[in-house]
């Protein structure tokens, strides 16, 4: 078993199972081993298949029953036949595990490429511990300056710790511009003025982040733009232009209704307190004025000349009763306080003028509009009159020559009723073939409809399919990458020459082995057929015997005697052989049951059965903690 130990644990090196080199034998591989050995192998025989198994036990009790489960289930499915389940990885025992390896090892895919027998050169050992060196050092965990020791500071080097702080880069894109004129001039700009991307930033140090974040942008960007297309853009059955144009007209409309909402005072807002307007109507106001002085270029209304003329006057009264030097400090203070108090009131006043005069305006523009539309209503009206009038009027005048006027009329009225059924007629035989038509057409228009839409859920289709052909394509990729990285890292100095060797050995030892098991049958059965031979034999000359003397023993009494003794020493003999049978039945009893005894100390029982009660805990711990978590909630 050695030698087949060995050979497996080569194979799982192979294929990335980290074995220690303590590990000699099946036996010292642990639960996590196990696993790993065995989901590195099913990743390398099926990559689909092992690429969802995690490569290390969870923590939880229930994590590790399912992990054990999927992994039964994986190797069910790539055709192992033998009796498994999650208790052959969390509770291993050493024949199974060495039958499962033994058949994921043949499983794995044969190498077409022979290593090559001749030594390596000094070269090849310097390039391969230069790699050794690299992968150690890239194994090490990158810690911060402050907290690295020694060991670490060997293989990490100090060096300077920047900030991600991006900046906005401008990069020369191919557009597409509305004429020739000014997409030569973007090239003249890109090409002459526009410096390098590396030379943007302000600081050298921010040039990575800042062509990172540029570049999550535009991807981030692009990714947004498939989603919609492939949700709202196929719908829509415009082309990319068109849908991007029709989106940038709703988000121009939408940006002007909501500067004309900004742009309307209200009454609640305009006159609630001294701030009189919002920020926005503040700006409109600010664009407005004219010059340093701040007039209103807009004309004023009466009511904002009387409030000018007013606030004027009082702020003359107001600079007229300014105190003069002669006057004490408390003197003025009691007057400002006293004007203070009296602006108050008159702010006040006009604030309550305002919004009074607001209600009116407000009254009176609806005043305005229910006038309007009494006004339409009555020219709607005034119309209609004028219009019976007219007729009226006309019939009037065809009074003083009825009797004429009365056959003209008829004969107008026949003429028109002839001129009707024709047109009814010429109607008919247009009517029908466009009625024809249109039921074509709308027909035609339906299998479009019914086309288009079949054709808009394959193109979907295919657009998911792309989408998971593309991700299997990277994840394939990075396998590929990540195998080549290992084939590179693997030694190459072995020789095949050498394994070869050991498989011829191991195949002449079994040789060996089973001509020695040929040799003892063979010699077991001639024992056999000597023990048969030897036992009809005595059987024959005790009957023999047994005749004769019996024959003789009814004449003579000591004849009589010795019959005795030959029949009891026959007795004897015979209990003899069957006890010498029952001994030989009992040895080989003893050592099946030592063998037996071995097999249950390899299956690690004892052992097993403390782990299983330390999980049942476990999972009783587990099963508590859910039910209190679940009880708190």
């Amino acid at each position: 078993m050695e030698e087949v130990d060995n050979i497996l644990i080569h194979a799982l090196k192979q294929v990335g199972t980290e074995v220690s080199e303590e590990i000699d034998s099946v036996k010292q591989f642990s639960s996590e081993l196990i696993v790993e050995a065995v989901v590195r192998c099913i990743r390398v025989i099926d990559s689909g298949l092992g690429s969802a198994l995690p490569t290390s036990l969870p923590p939880g009790m229930s994590a590790r029953f399912r992990v054990g489960m999927s992994l039964a289930q994986a190797c069910q499915d790539i055709g192992y036949k033998g009796e498994i389940g999650y208790q052959t990885f969390l509770y291993s025992n050493e024949p199974e595990i060495r039958s499962l390896l033994m058949f994921l090892v043949e499983k794995l895919p044969r190498e077409h490429a022979e290593a090559s027998d001749q030594p390596a050169g000094k070269s090849v050992v310097l390039q391969r511990a230069i790699a050794a060196a690299i992968k150690a050092q890239l194994a090490l965990p990158w810690l911060p300056s402050n907290c690295r020791l020694p060991l670490h500071g060997e293989t990490q080097s100090p060096g300077a710790l920047h900030s991600f702080h991006a900046q906005l880069l401008s990069s020369p894109h191919c557009t597409k511009g509305p004429g020739k004129t000014q997409l030569k001039v973007m090239k003249d700009y890109q090409q002459d003025i526009l410096p390098p991307v590396t030379a943007q930033p302000s600081h050298h140090a921010s040039v990575v982040a800042s062509i990172l974040e540029q570049h999550t942008a535009e991807l981030s960007a692009a990714q947004e733009w498939d989603n919609e297309w492939n949700s709202h853009g196929l719908m829509s059955h415009l082309t990319p232009q068109e849908f991007r144009c029709r989106k940038l007209t709703r988000l121009r409309k939408r940006i002007k209704e909501q500067l004309h909402s900004a742009a309307l005072p209200s009454p609640e807002s305009a006159f609630g307190g001294p701030c009189s307007i919002s920020d926005l109507s503040e700006l409109l106001r600010a664009f407005r004025c004219a010059g340093p002085t701040g007039h209103m270029l807009t004309k004023g209304t009466h009511f904002t000349h009387t409030q000018k003329f007013t606030f004027t006057q009082e702020a003359a009264a107001v600079t007229s009763s300014i105190p003069t030097g002669h006057q004490s400090e408390c003197d003025i203070q009691l007057c400002q306080q006293e004007e203070l108090t009296s602006i108050q009131h008159q702010f006040q006043q006009l604030c309550s003028d305002v919004v009074q005069v607001a209600e009116d305006m407000k009254h009176m523009s609806v005043n305005y509009t229910q006038v309007l539309d009494e006004l339409k209503q009555r020219e709607l009206g005034n119309t209609e009159k004028e219009e019976k009038m007219q007729v009226k009027k006309k019939t009037i005048n065809l009074l003083p020559d009825a009797d004429n006027n009365l056959l003209k009329l008829q004969v107008l009225v026949e003429a028109s009723a002839k001129r009707v059924v024709n047109l009814a007629s010429q109607w008919e035989k247009h009517r029908a073939p466009l009625i024809d038509e249109h039921r074509r057409l709308k027909e035609i228009c339906s299998n479009q409809d019914l086309e288009s839409s079949r054709r808009l859920s394959e193109i979907k289709t295919l657009h998911d399919k792309i989408r998971v052909s593309t991700e299997e394509a990277k994840k394939k990729e990075e396998i590929y990458k990540q195998l080549v990285t290992e084939l590179e890292n693997l030694p190459q100095d072995v020789s095949r020459s050498a394994y070869t060797q050991r498989i011829l050995e191991i195949v002449s030892n079994i040789k060996k082995q089973k001509e020695e098991i040929t040799k003892i049958l063979s010699d077991t059965k001639e024992l056999q057929k000597e023990i048969n031979n030897l036992t009809g034999k005595l059987d024959r000359t005790f009957a023999v015997t047994d005749e004769l003397v019996f024959k003789d023993a009814k004449k003579d009494e000591s004849v009589r005697k010795s019959y005795k003794y030959l029949a009891a020493l026959h007795e004897n003999c015979y209990q003899l052989v069957q006890t010498i049978e029952d001994t030989g039945t009992i040895l080989r009893e003893i050592r099946d049951l030592e063998e037996q005894i071995e097999t249950e100390n390899g299956n690690k029982t004892v052992a097993n059965l403390e782990r299983i009660l330390d999980d049942y805990k476990a999972i009783r711990q587990e099963n508590s903690a859910l039910a209190a978590k679940i009880r708190e909630g």
